[in-house]
């Protein structure tokens, strides 16, 4: 009599050979494409950095950290958010510009999320671009690692600490 499930241990090497498969492609495929920027030429109103960690798996979570610079002063934050798109699971160090913020309570809130990248082991490209509400948008510059393939749109909410 044959057994027709997939073991649990045998589902699991399917899922990192899948991982492995997915790698490779992203790697061969060079850097993702660069999304242009309306806000070329304008200057920011602040800055931010902050460190994430997502997995996907056709959905996406993630969870993390930050500081916002705005006015000689430095706000920390965290990061929630769920999202669509990609597959795979890295941390994220990003930085970038903030434009459109005139004051701090503008911040805080709920943001759309395109995002675009990959990560294989530590090598890593992409970019993100966030927009809240009160109209604040986030140009991200993302260095991840871990596996992953990033295409896809996110919501997270961003909360002062």
């Amino acid at each position: 009599m044959s057994n027709t499930r997939t073991s649990p241990r045998r589902h699991a090497l399917r899922i990192v050979a899948g991982l492995g498969l997915l790698a490779a492609l992203a790697a061969c495929a060079g850097p993702p494409p660069q999304i242009s920027n309306p806000y070329a030429g304008q200057r920011p109103s602040a800055s931010v950095r902050m460190s994430e960690v997502q997995a996907a798996y056709y959905a996406s979570g993630s969870t993390g950290q930050g500081m916002l610079f705005f006015r000689d002063r430095s706000h920390p934050f965290s990061i929630e958010g769920v999202g669509v798109g990609g597959f795979g699971a890295s941390t994220i160090d990003a930085y970038g510009e903030v434009y459109n913020l005139r004051e701090l309570s503008m911040f805080p809130g709920q943001y759309d999320q395109g995002r675009v990248g990959f990560a294989v082991g530590n090598i890593s490209g992409g970019e993100m671009w966030l927009q809240n509400d009160a109209g604040v948008v986030m140009h991200l510059h993302a260095q991840r690692e871990g596996v992953m393939l990033s295409l896809g749109a996110d919501k997270i909410v961003i909360t002062l600490r």
